[in-house]
């Protein structure tokens, strides 16, 4: 017989769709696949720091201003330094830096938050006050003034991001905390005789964590912008570390001599961190969302 009869073409189709079936991933094992990839990137660059030696960005004379090739895929600058190496130690600053500043910001908004839904009218509305002052006035403003009230450096750096990147995150817990303490387990607790701390630690604490480690996230790649945005003006880390942002300083008067590749790799490098971190939150807050999460 030529051909397959019907009930083999069944079979056999039946056998394929459901091999097929197997091989498709749902948005939760996607979104897993998506925050494993891009977090082994950032602590493979993290691993990658800690074991380049100094010796490649030592001043080397006699391979200055080399473009990008084999030896060095993204070049050499004015000193002789290889410019890969730098970049990578830059972007471990910027991930230390970024993830302890963010760290320190979204403790403040749980703190605040959960005061501003908890201790009555009159901290609600002094924490509303100081979170429009802190959302009226510009982040990199802020930013400057504090790191230079600090002295600068990375402490100045660390304390400006942690005291600018709360307000915005600081409105969504209040707001968690809110709709919360309403819940009808909250009120049962209360009419038990539970005290607020026990009601706090137990119910809403537990209910606040998926926020805050998506807010930590989220924070993170503004952080580390804008600690290369003020390390570029010169108010941030010292001229003499590895910095993204004073590679991308001192690369400036170097590019009308035709060496792109001083400022052009830093840059994609930063930018592709950022939004690893990017993707990583997003992902991280769909697969919280108990609506989307098993799609």
């Amino acid at each position: 017989m030529n051909g397959l009869s019907k009930a083999e073409n069944n079979l056999f189709g039946g056998i394929i769709g459901s091999g097929s079936l197997h091989l498709q991933l749902n948005r939760r094992q996607k979104t897993l696949i998506v925050i494993g990839i891009s977090s082994t990137l950032l602590i493979a660059i993290m691993i990658a720091a800690q074991l380049m030696s100094n010796q490649a960005i030592a001043t080397n004379f006699s391979q200055q201003n080399l473009a990008p090739s084999w030896a060095h895929p993204f070049g050499t600058d004015w000193l002789g330094r290889d410019m890969f190496t730098r970049t990578i130690k830059g972007l471990s600053i910027s991930i230390q830096i970024g993830l302890l500043a963010s760290s320190v910001s979204v403790v403040i908004a749980l703190v605040l938050g959960m005061c501003a839904a908890t201790m009555g009218k009159k901290v609600d509305a002094a924490i509303s006050w100081l979170v429009d002052l802190f959302m009226g006035v510009p982040h990199l403003v802020a930013l400057v003034l504090i790191a230079v009230v600090f002295g600068g450096g990375a402490k100045g750096v660390i304390i400006g991001v942690a005291l600018t990147h709360w307000p915005s995150l600081t409105r969504v817990i209040r707001a968690e905390v809110m709709q919360v303490r309403t819940s009808q387990y909250v009120q049962i607790s209360r009419h038990l005789g539970r005290s607020r701390l026990w009601i706090a630690t137990k119910h809403i604490l537990p209910h606040l964590l998926p926020q805050f480690f998506v807010g930590l996230i989220l924070i993170f790649p503004h952080a580390i912008l804008h600690e290369a945005a003020i390390t570029f003006l010169g108010f941030g880390l010292s001229p003499h570390s590895p910095a993204i942002g004073v590679i991308l300083s001192e690369s400036m008067g170097y590019l009308a001599a035709g060496m792109w590749w001083l400022a052009f790799f830093p840059g994609l490098s930063l930018l592709i961190i950022v939004r690893a971190f990017d993707v990583i939150g997003d992902n991280l807050r769909t697969l919280l969302d108990p609506h989307s999460a098993h799609e």
